[in-house]
């Protein structure tokens, strides 16, 4: 029964989180409108980012990591992320969990968990 799994099992453990992250990365930075945000990163800080992010996930999601990374807020804050920004990260978000067939049930469930972080994330 699914409803007895956490979120983490459902989406397929440590390996399937970090596939997502390693997909979806890539698509913000090359975004033309979100790509402002790694635009001065070098390598070693976006591989941290994935691994902060993936390690988020994992523990947020119900598994069995530990994310030593800053809150939401304190991450974000100065970043002046704006409603347009956080709504195209959206689409990317739901472009790459349609990339891995991801059921109608767990999207639904990664995308209210993750805008239910909106309000730690975006500078109105």
């Amino acid at each position: 029964m699914n409803a007895e799994k956490s979120l983490y099992e459902r989406l397929g453990g440590y390996d399937a989180i970090s596939a997502v992250v390693n997909n979806l990365i890539p698509r913000l930075v090359a975004d033309e409108q979100l790509g402002r945000f790694w635009a001065h990163r070098g390598n070693d800080g976006l591989e941290r980012e994935k691994q902060l992010l993936i390690d988020f996930l994992a523990h947020s999601s119900g598994g069995p990591m530990y994310y030593t990374g800053r809150g939401m807020k304190l991450t974000h804050f100065g970043m002046q992320i704006s409603v347009t920004d956080w709504d195209r990260f959206i689409q990317h978000l739901q472009s790459t969990l349609a990339a891995f067939d991801l059921s109608e049930c767990e999207t639904d469930d990664v995308i209210s968990f993750i805008q239910s972080t909106k309000n730690e994330i975006v500078e109105l």
